[in-house]
């Protein structure tokens, strides 16, 4: 592929540091490529932190015309199941990234890396090494007080050699031996004391089967797995900028293509758990329905919940790379999606709480066909025809018996417009023997200018016709956890106390005819409610399920201060 020459760097918007360095390094040489890899682990979901790493992988590949790999750290068959490897795919494609033809797996290099360790020991630079895992803590040392060797760090390369041939032919049990890089057990990075390359592991990996039982560890994996592939900038969040200087050393050792790796700050949000661990803790304990569960911010529940790869990419680029790490509002996500579905999701009407009106002057048997636009700023969408008739349903908290001076919908002997049809004016309310309001008594005025009592009527609410509407369950989500920090548990208690009680509702709610003709996955902006997306597993021609997307503004700061 031809390199790209960089553009003067005064005629682009601002840079971050990671497309300064790139623009650093390819003013010295223009023939530099970029190419960037996506390296997931295939135990688990992706989640919101790694669609920005995909974004800021692809993205940087896309815009200096290089490539980009997606690349499966597959050496940990004991956690990865085949299910994570289709979901990993299926997502990183819904999100944009675009491998060609350059899907590749750690395990497709495990004859290399094998031969690659064997050249290490040849070299005098590793050896197998009998203390378990419990003897290793020990002998490592702490972040103030060096280590110390191992008892077998002196074998010879004849007696290493035959034992990790041994290792690989399956002699011997799981964490009885493992093969160590022989490096500093004095060194001020404990990463460099003496790490694991290789353990045993007699388990059916699920690309290679059984024609393995010893597994590369993660740190001898990912580098060599960058060279092989020819990454040129192998870009990881900061929690490896300590495991930098093995990726290098390993590197160096075999005298291999040796990437660049750049550490940037992974991502938080506030009210989020972005531990992939306590993500599969939540699903196995049944707190939330699986991994698509829309409260959860894997990509998969995101994708449920309503969220487009629009949004998504939106979102990564306003929170940019940043170098240290942060915790990033979780209104920064909702106002992206927010964005996106306010120009794109056409308007429909539905009532989550339904309160039955009856307009004493509409006949019965005679509806008016009412006509509204499907989006107030795009009239090239058209519009539909919505019947309103003698008995309509409105939202119970758009009616107050007794109400304030400043409440601007319904009530007794008040006035208020219906979206798109006339103006009702309440003169009677019904209640049940339990004193409650179970119907209103309205005059209807098709005319949407008019004054009532010589006012002019300030109020618009929305409405769906009892007659044509349809029922349907509708999920109201918010954020999984109460507290700004899951992480901080109470005092004995950990991440799952934090959980916020009122993160689901369910109601059954009336639509207009139109919604229940909605695909799954399609979104809509209900008028005055929020956004919403027809469920994409249980949703189903007769009987339609909704989930909310969003509300129409942030309302958790202040529903939260009323607590």
């Amino acid at each position: 592929m031809p390199a790209v020459p960089p553009a003067d760097p005064a005629s682009r918007p601002s840079r971050n540091f990671i497309q300064q360095i790139i623009d650093a390094d390819r003013a010295k040489n223009p023939q530099v490529v970029v190419h960037t890899r996506f390296p997931p682990e295939p135990n688990g979901y992706l989640h919101i932190g790694h669609a920005k790493s995909i974004c800021l992988n692809f993205g940087l590949a896309k815009e200096y015309d290089g490539k980009f790999n997606l690349r499966f750290d597959d050496t940990n068959p004991a956690k990865e199941e085949q299910e994570y490897v289709d979901s990993i795919i299926d997502d990183v494609r819904w999100l944009g990234g675009d491998w060609e033809d350059r899907l590749f797996f750690a395990s497709d290099y495990f004859d290399q890396l094998y031969d690659w360790a064997v050249k290490l020991i040849e070299d005098g630079k590793a050896y197998v090494c009998d203390l378990t895992a419990e003897e290793m803590r020990e002998y490592r040392g702490t972040l103030t007080e060096p280590g110390k060797n191992s008892p077998n760090r002196d074998r010879s390369v004849e007696e290493n050699l035959d034992l990790f041939a041994r290792m690989k032919a399956g002699e011997f049990a799981d964490g009885s031996r493992t093969l160590r890089a022989k490096i500093d057990m004095a060194s001020p990075n404990v990463n460099m004391r003496d790490p694991v390359m290789y353990r045993v592991k007699h388990a059916h990996h699920h690309r290679t089967g059984d024609k393995w039982c010893i597994y590369p560890s993660y740190d001898y994996t990912h580098g060599q797995s960058d060279s092989i592939e020819g990454i040129t900038y192998s870009i990881c969040t900061l929690e490896f900028e300590n495991h930098r200087p093995l990726y290098d050393w390993c590197l160096d050792q075999l005298e291999i293509h040796h990437p660049r790796q750049i550490e940037f700050a992974r991502l938080n949000l506030s009210y989020a758990v972005m531990s992939k661990r306590k993500l599969l803790q939540l699903v196995q304990e049944k707190h939330v329905a699986g991994w698509d569960d829309p409260r959860m911010l894997t990509i998969r529940g995101l994708r449920r919940r309503g969220y487009t790869p629009e949004a998504m990419r939106a979102f990564c680029e306003r929170i940019g790379v940043a170098k240290f790490n942060s915790t990033i509002d979780m209104a920064w996500l909702e106002d992206a999606i927010r964005d996106d579905l306010n120009d794109r999701a056409e308007r429909r009407m539905a009532v989550l709480r339904p309160l039955r009106v009856v307009l004493t002057n509409v006949r019965a048997g005679e509806p008016l066909e009412i006509h509204i636009p499907n989006h107030p700023q795009k009239l090239e969408l058209g519009r539909r025809d919505v019947a309103l008739s003698r008995e309509i349903f409105i939202e119970e908290d758009d009616f107050m018996e007794e109400a304030p001076k400043d409440f601007f919908r319904l009530k007794p002997g008040g006035a208020v417009r219906l979206r798109g049809a006339g103006i009702i004016v309440c003169k009677n309310v019904v209640k049940d023997k339990a004193g409650n309001v179970a119907q209103l008594e309205c005059e209807f005025n098709p005319d949407t200018t008019a004054l009532v009592d010589g006012k002019k009527v300030k109020g618009t609410i929305h409405w769906v016709d009892a007659a044509t509407s349809v029922t349907a369950t509708v999920r109201l989500y918010d954020h999984l956890f109460a507290t700004e920090n899951p992480d901080t548990a109470p005092e004995g208690g950990t991440f799952l106390d934090n959980l916020n009680p009122k993160s689901l509702e369910v109601v059954t709610a009336r639509i207009e005819p139109a919604l229940a003709e909605a695909k799954p996955g399609e979104s809509f902006q209900w008028e005055r409610v929020g956004y919403f997306v027809a469920d994409a597993v249980d949703s189903k021609p007769g009987a339609p399920v909704f989930n909310r997307t969003v509300t129409l503004r942030d309302t958790w700061g202040k529903e939260q201060a009323k607590q």
